[in-house]
């Protein structure tokens, strides 16, 4: 697989929290040749499986994304919003959006608004359209529209949208492509409404019951000038391994396997602490009667913006480290 192709293809189809269909029905068309069996869960979360007679494992990378949804139409045509997911709302002024059927919008914002204090609720899509009968023929209360910008690549480095979390989305097919011998029973999940409380990871770790459990997301970035050194991952530092965040502390053994791993197989890697935020990891390590769970991130920056940036290297070293544990030897209890 290509990680460029994956994700021009990944960050480009529709998929905002609650609303992931086509973002689903491509990767199963990515996933179908590398597994063993593929279903939808209730919540929608995409299940791909390479069966396996040793623990459960289950890899979770969310494939929602945040999102606009139109909650009024005033008489002039314009569509007042409300966030799906965490919105800034200075990051997406004037972004260009799409709605699931095409229309295509522009994000403004009230005449007279402090930018300074500007909220969600001061914000509108202009749809082009004259009147509100108008807009009404194009867009119905409750769609949600997305960003509609390109992936640009910047040599080892791209930026564009939803790379939160489309790129560990490819992460994950591309190590699911990698894997060769493996006795572990491996769970490859694509979850839903990671953005608006990680719904889909709960649902899908509660059915699959793992033994062990790694979550797949982004990270921010600590390298981008005057840091504060909230966070401690960088650019071009490799595959991010969570120590904690915000809804997990991660399972000692895993974060000391996982870097042992590393080291041993020559991938490039680095530690991972954020004070805020969470991943699926959230959720997993709290299933049943609790799951030994880790984390493989990706350093990023200008997170929830149109134009997010990442490092394909970096990629490259989370979809080895995801393929290097699910092919080790573990035991039913670390």
């Amino acid at each position: 697989m290509d990680m460029m192709e994956l994700l021009t293809r990944l960050t480009a189809v529709y998929g905002p929290s609650g609303g992931e269909d086509e973002a689903a029905k491509l990767i199963e068309e990515l996933a179908a040749p590398y597994c063993d069996k593929i279903k939808r869960d209730t919540m929608g979360n995409l299940i791909c499986r390479k069966k396996g007679k040793g623990p459960k494992v289950m890899f979770s990378a969310h494939m929602d994304s945040i999102g606009l949804v139109a909650t009024h139409v005033d008489e002039h045509g314009f569509v007042r919003v409300g966030a799906v997911g965490g919105i800034s709302p200075l990051k997406v002024l004037h972004t260009p959006v799409r709605f699931r059927n095409g229309q295509a919008g522009v994000v403004g914002v009230q005449a007279g608004t402090d930018l300074a204090k500007v909220k969600i609720s001061d914000l509108f899509l202009d749809i082009g359209a004259a009147d509100r009968e108008e807009a009404l023929q194009r867009v119905q209360i409750g769609d949600v529209a997305v960003f509609d910008t390109r992936l640009a690549r910047m040599g080892n480095r791209v930026s564009g949208p939803y790379l939160d979390n489309r790129a560990s989305c490819a992460v994950q097919l591309m190590a699911m492509s990698m894997i060769r011998k493996w006795d572990n029973d491996l769970y490859f999940v694509f979850s839903v409404q990671e953005e608006v409380g990680t719904r889909g990871a709960k649902t899908a770790a509660w059915g699959i019951d793992p033994d062990y459990g790694v979550a797949l997301d982004v990270t921010p970035a600590d390298d981008e000038p005057e840091s504060k050194h909230l966070v401690s991952s960088v650019l071009g530092g490799g595959a991010a391994v969570k120590v904690m965040d915000g809804s997990v502390i991660c399972h000692p053994w895993m974060v000391e396997k996982l870097m042992a791993l590393a080291g041993e197989q020559g991938i490039k890697a680095q530690r991972d602490v954020i004070r805020a935020g969470g991943t699926d990891g959230g959720p997993i390590h709290l299933t049943r009667s609790g799951v030994p769970t880790g984390g493989i991130s990706i350093p990023w920056r200008y997170g929830h913006s149109p134009m997010e940036l990442a490092d394909l290297e970096d990629m490259r070293a989370c979809a080895e480290l995801v393929r290097a544990f699910a092919e080790c030897r573990l035991e039913k209890e670390c």
